[in-house]
């Protein structure tokens, strides 16, 4: 893996120019660490209620959220009234907060907790309830005099009046009612506050617009943090929305991942779940005290990303123990060994080196390498640091095979197993476990007398796919078990092989299962566009294509077989001028073809793309620059030209 910047020179760097101004005596020193808490619209929406807040902050303390450092319990849009009271005051909803926000704020207070409220900088909120454009000094005195302590103020319906002009007017109203409200500015990310926010009185701003549940939306927003570690510290935080956790759309893993990077970044941790009916595995998620430890630690940059090798990435940042937290994170479609090294992260020469997991809890040493496997969609998270000795070895296994297969063919599959710490693994005992009806051989596994300190052995099997298999990803992992010392260790190297047919032909793309699909929002349109409507670019309607929203990547195997791509590539009509995307092309992670930012009042950019010889064919679009909303993409008429 290419390393692209070491943590040592990000860190220099950072100290060089600066990040985000310090605390002045006009914003209230009120974030000196990420702020951690709850909020109701990702999970919620509009369906709130006062019952809901209240339960919410009952369970925030008995679940353990409290405990593990989570304090605010915010309220988002749709909390107020129709209209102004007769003072030209906001009012809560009479029907979901009879009650009022002052007794809510009562409630929540004495639970030991704070309470946040939303509005806009615009004349209504997103959901066309009142907001603060030209009432700032109003509405801050009534949220001062509520009991409120956090602002989220949202950017819907601003007038196109400067963003600068007016979050600036709402933060010396906040100032000037005495009250210390921590400001959270969401204006995603459009006018570059990260840039600005700090200086007119944000305690953390929003860089991207809003986030989803699904994983297509977490990888759209990770990598517009790229680049903005410089304009992060103390109260004065980067904020790559909610965290959702929980609400169902993503696996286990990914949402695994999602906290990992989130925790790394020093983003504000601000959950988004029901906390009343939080599972098991959700509740140890949100609350692992190392993890949390790592987000509230400071040591001069936030988490960047170090190393990227296409699908495999290394984010990191340093820790003021004089360690280094890393993410070793896998966004493909396959499991994966992900590395680094401790000089990379900008640790100091040692003999040896700690690698503490934090999600499993477990120390290991290495003289150097930091290297896990990583399953599909997962994250591995380590606090690395120079000592350690002669403990327990670092021991890691990956499964590589070829990337496709068809079925009934038969492969190898080899699993090596790595040993970085400073004494051996012995006994060293390999099963490669298949899916179902796959036949394996040696079916009983095979055993290393010994894997030595910078060792490495690999142990084959040979793999046969049924004939009948269907077409997608299917895993094949390695179970390890290995003695270091007087210890029995047991690991697991994740590999995968993808099941699909070679086109032939002249298919239309539509036609195609992909092998892999990740959408910014919703689902892939079909022969239909994002919202379902007949595909319209330009006036013009085609019969054919794929209609992803970006960000968005379209993988489909071709097998060497194809030499042309053409489509018609643009944003849907239905949403009017808006929206803009780049549409990339790419064959085995070439850029083949690139179009200029495309937007809703342009017409289709016509594609035809040489993909002789290519294995797999990968389309890409993005957010154009401006957050994904209205970037309803598609490629139109798009069709391939095979061998028959």
């Amino acid at each position: 893996m290419s390393t692209t910047k070491s943590a040592l020179l990000v860190t220099v760097l950072t100290l060089l120019i600066g990040f985000a101004p310090p605390a002045t005596a006009e914003k209230p020193p009120l974030a000196p660490t990420p702020p951690m808490g709850w909020n109701s619209w990702n999970r919620f929406g509009c369906d709130i209620d006062e019952n809901l807040i209240r339960q919410t902050a009952d369970a925030m303390v008995t679940s353990g959220m409290t405990a593990a450092g989570y304090e605010y319990v915010n309220i988002d849009d749709c909390w107020m009234a129709p209209t102004r009271d007769a003072a030209g005051r906001l009012a809560p909803d009479p029907v979901r907060f009879p009650n009022g926000i002052a007794a809510l704020a009562d409630y929540v207070h004495a639970k030991g907790l704070k309470l946040g409220l939303y509005s806009s900088a615009g004349t209504h909120t997103c959901q066309g309830l009142p907001a603060s454009l030209d009432h700032e000094v109003t509405d801050a005195r009534t949220f001062a005099e509520w009991g409120v302590d956090l602002l989220k103020y949202d950017n819907c319906h601003n007038e196109g009046r400067p963003a600068l002009e007016r979050y600036t007017a709402m933060a010396d109203a906040l100032e000037a009612t005495g009250r210390p409200i921590v400001y959270s500015i969401c204006e995603w990310g459009a006018n570059d506050p990260w840039e600005w926010a700090a200086r007119v009185g944000g305690h953390y701003w929003r860089t991207t617009g809003d986030i989803a549940d699904n994983w297509g939306s977490v990888m759209s927003i990770l990598d517009q943090q790229v680049g903005l570690e410089a304009f992060s510290g103390p109260n004065a935080w980067n904020d790559p929305d909610m965290l959702e956790v929980g609400n169902g759309g993503m696996t286990t893993e990914e949402y695994r991942a999602h906290l990992s990077l989130w925790s790394l970044l020093n983003a504000p941790l601000i959950a988004g779940n029901d906390l009343r009916a939080m599972d098991p595995t959700t509740r140890a998620l949100l609350t692992d005290p190392d993890v949390i430890a790592v987000n509230q630690d400071w040591a001069g940059v936030q988490g960047h990303r170090l190393a990227d090798d296409g699908d495999l990435e290394v984010w990191a940042k340093p820790t003021s123990d004089g360690g280094a937290a890393v993410v070793l994170f896998n966004r493909g479609l396959t499991g994966a060994r992900v590395s680094t090294t401790a000089g990379a992260l900008g640790l100091p020469d040692s003999p040896a080196y700690t690698m503490r997991d934090l999600w499993a809890n477990t120390i290991v040493v290495t003289d150097g390498p930091v290297r896990a496997s990583v399953p599909p969609h997962g994250a591995r998270m380590y606090v690395v640091a120079p000592g350690g000795g002669s403990g327990e070895p670092a021991v890691s296994a990956e499964v590589v095979t070829d990337r496709y297969a068809d079925p009934g063919q038969t492969l190898t599959a080899t699993v090596r197993v790595s040993n970085d710490g400073p004494v051996p693994a012995r006994g060293v005992r390999v099963l490669l476990d298949a899916p179902p009806g796959w036949l394996v051989s040696p079916a009983g596994g095979a055993t290393v007398p010994a894997v030595g300190p910078g060792g490495e052995s690999t142990v084959d099997f040979t793999v046969t796919v049924p004939a009948g298999e269907p077409t997608g990803t299917h895993a094949l992992s390695a179970e390890i078990n290995y003695r270091a010392g007087q210890l029995v260790r047991r690991l697991t190297g994740y590999g995968a092989v993808i099941i699909a047919t070679t086109p032939s032909g002249s298919p239309w793309l539509s036609a195609l299962p992909p092998v892999s699909t990740q959408v910014g929002w919703g689902q892939l349109g079909v022969d239909r566009s994002v919202d379902g409507n007949p595909l319209t670019i330009g006036g013009l309607t085609y019969a054919r294509g794929v209609a992803p929203h970006a960000e968005s990547e379209l993988r489909y195997h071709l097998g060497g077989a194809c030499t042309r791509f053409t489509s018609a590539a643009g944003i849907d009509d239905e949403v009017g001028d808006r929206g803009s995307s780049t549409f990339t092309v790419r064959g085995d992670g070439v850029t083949l073809a690139e179009s200029e930012v495309v937007t809703g009042a342009d017409g289709p950019v016509a594609l035809d793309v040489d993909v002789t010889g290519v294995t797999e064919l990968v389309l890409l679009t993005d957010d154009g620059g401006d957050g994904i909303d209205y970037d309803h993409t598609q490629w139109a008429d798009a069709a391939l030209t095979c061998q028959n």
